[in-house]
């Protein structure tokens, strides 16, 4: 038997549990921190739009000048995705 360190990767809590599976098989869980935002996440997502690095780098490209369809074709995403992470971002 292994093991698994897990950690939140909003809060960076270690108060987790297993929640089930996902759809795809993977492995789901829980933040049982109360200041925390995301209550459930994967560790390893398949589609890379998920990923909290590829948001950053979609606000960056937007900011300087890239448009939607580049953005997703340069980090192999599809533009919706881009379109609906920009309109989550967007300060109003």
């Amino acid at each position: 038997m292994v093991l698994e360190a897990v950690e939140c990767p909003t809060c960076g809590g270690v108060d987790i549990h297993r929640h089930g599976q996902s759809a795809t098989g993977k492995k789901r869980y829980i933040c049982r921190n109360e200041n925390c935002t995301r209550k459930t996440f994967i560790l390893d997502y398949t589609y890379k739009g998920h990923l909290a690095t590829v948001k950053q780098q979609i606000t960056e490209m937007a900011i300087n000048g890239s448009g939607i369809r580049d953005t997703g074709r340069v980090l192999g995403i599809s533009p919706t995705t881009v379109i609906n992470e920009l309109k989550k971002s967007r300060k109003i």
